[in-house]
């Protein structure tokens, strides 16, 4: 399999990942705020790890080896930067009501039936499918990337991203059932959400691969990293803290960063 397809298939499955949070959101009768806290700590242990110990360093030695140690160390900071600085911004522009990273409870669709047809949920469900495929549209560009300059890299952020998009298909959900009593339609629209990430992809392949030199890949690596960085300090680990029981949370961005470096080892 050529690591194009296989970039293409690990991005699909991150962003898929928020059909499944929809249809948890339809099937089960509570949140399992436990199983939820691990694992958004553990994702963001995932990301954590990947991006400081092994992103950020093949950016770094991508960029020293094209431009020399002082730039090319110069530009590695200045793009990790850049890269929080990208997906703060896309934070920011979003409204707060809107933002897919208020995390939702499975128990809130219990409310749906005094609420049929409310247009402003409906509003607030629709925008928060768009400001989500906003969001997954740069992770889709990162794994992506990563897959294709390291299979394993790429494996670990799919399965990360995959993960803490399961939260974000319940907050896409909640509201547009509540709105309108529509079960598939909630459905369709946090699908179609998750579908920014293969579409980032997309756009990787077809504007970033023909100019895909080392410092290109060493910039792009280097945002990946901070955008990755951004996403677990500013999302991930507030949401697992929110719902924490006997420092769940933290267990799981530990087991999260063991299972990475182990992996990256016996990969090596």
């Amino acid at each position: 399999m050529s690591d194009i397809l296989l970039a293409f298939i690990f991005t699909l499955f991150a962003g898929l990942a928020t059909g499944v949070g929809s249809m948890l959101a339809f099937f089960a009768k509570t949140t399992n705020t436990k199983f939820l806290s691990f694992a958004l700590g553990l994702s963001a242990g995932v990301m954590i790890y990947v991006s400081m110990i092994e992103i950020f360093f093949k950016a770094k030695d991508s960029l020293t080896g094209a431009l020399g140690q002082t730039e090319g160390y110069w530009l590695t900071v200045i793009s990790f930067f850049a890269g929080m600085l990208v997906i703060g911004l896309i934070d920011k522009l979003i409204p707060k009501y809107t933002n897919p990273h208020e995390i939702k409870k499975v128990e809130d669709m219990e409310k749906s039936g005094t609420q049929v047809q409310n247009p402003e949920l409906m509003k607030m469900g629709v925008f928060t499918a768009l400001a989500l495929g906003i969001h997954n549209f740069p992770e889709g560009i990162a794994t992506f990337v990563s897959t294709l300059q390291d299979p394993a890299v790429g494996l670990a952020i799919a399965i990360a991203v995959a993960i803490h998009n399961i939260p974000e298909g319940i907050a896409v959900s909640v509201p547009i059932y509540y709105a309108t009593g529509d079960k598939k339609k909630a459905f369709r629209l946090s699908f179609l959400s998750g579908l920014a990430e293969p579409v980032g992809a997309l756009v990787a392949f077809l504007f970033l691969m023909p100019f895909l030199s080392d410092v290109m890949f060493g910039v792009i690596f280097a945002m990946v990293a901070g955008i990755m960085i951004f996403i677990s300090l500013d999302e991930l680990l507030p949401a697992a803290k929110k719902y924490d029981e006997a420092h769940l949370s933290i267990y799981g961005v530990m087991t999260g960063m063991a299972v990475m470096a182990v992996s990256l080892l016996l990969l090596a």
